[in-house]
């Protein structure tokens, strides 16, 4: 025997399992989305166009990689942040997949720039800004030109404030195509990887010019012009096996900038750290942007 409910018990009676049903489809749409990447096309100052991949729903997430490499060397963790609820924007570097422009007398200003246009194109408030290496440079250039854009940055196996010219000669090195991979491994093992992991897994992946224009870049700025990034928070993951960073420098960020700054210590890893170990640093990044 069938017995009706009362309209307004049966309209209780429901009313959790539309929440659950629409909890579940919310999460779906989110997994959806943190999977599904697309690309997008953004206009820069100076002519430049600017490819974006693209993924996820949410607070604003940008990852720059470093020098010479593309947005791909975050496929390990574009996916797990976005995941975790953000949109997720990683642009490439100017000369890399779709992404345009002049490169001749360039800055860390102008490139930040590229970075700016980016956040602005997606109306949706201020980002996280995530620099690995070389892009840390970009990131924090960003929250100084433009605060109004920043809500915390993100500085990824960050060199020292001073480090020898050496282990940037050994970068350029490694990026150097033309030489035989068995003339490249020793510096990405020496200057890159830490001990037991592969650093045949960046013998690909690199682009000499972008690289020589994003040095150049770098030596035409001032250091104090970014140092700072601004009066952002920062998060500085730091790798523990990493050349450019001594044990000896990982309280100085600390020590100049105090509590604007959170540090994470990731051990088995060197300069490359993400491939080396993209969970923890996925985790780090997430569980500060969470507070932050």
């Amino acid at each position: 025997m069938r017995v009706a409910l009362p309209l307004a018990l049966a309209a209780s009676a429901a009313l959790p399992l539309a929440l659950a049903v629409s909890a579940v489809v919310g999460l779906a749409t989110v997994a959806v989305a943190a999977e599904a990447v697309e690309h997008l096309t953004v206009p820069a100052p100076g002519g430049a166009t600017i490819d974006v991949l693209a993924q996820g729903i949410g607070p604003l997430v940008v990852l720059l990689p470093s020098r010479g490499r593309a947005a791909e060397d975050f496929d390990p963790i574009a996916g797990p942040i976005a995941a975790a609820g953000y949109r997720v924007l990683r642009p490439e570097p100017r000369g890399i997949g779709g992404s345009t422009g002049p490169t001749a007398g360039l800055t860390l200003h102008d490139l930040g720039g590229d970075v700016e246009a980016v956040i602005e194109a997606a109306h949706d408030g201020r980002a996280v800004v995530v620099g690995h290496a070389f892009g840390n440079f970009v990131a924090r250039t960003v929250a100084s030109d433009r605060p109004d854009l920043v809500r915390g940055v993100v500085i990824a196996a960050a060199a020292g404030k001073h480090y020898p010219d050496a282990l940037a000669a050994a970068v350029t090195a490694s990026s150097d195509t033309s030489r035989s991979d068995a003339e490249r491994l020793p510096d990405l093992r020496r200057t890159l990887f830490a001990p037991g992991h592969d650093p045949a897994v960046w013998l690909g992946g690199w682009y000499p010019a972008v690289d020589a224009d994003q040095r150049a870049a770098t030596l035409r700025t001032k250091q104090s012009d970014w140092w700072g990034a601004g009066r952002a928070p920062l998060l500085e993951i730091q790798a523990a096996d990493d050349p450019f960073k001594t044990p000896d420098q990982r309280g100085e960020l600390k020590a100049e900038f105090g509590d604007r700054v959170t540090v994470a210590l990731v051990p088995d890893a060197s300069h490359a750290l993400v491939p080396e170990q993209p969970r923890a640093v996925a985790e780090a990044i997430v569980a500060w942007m969470k507070t932050h």
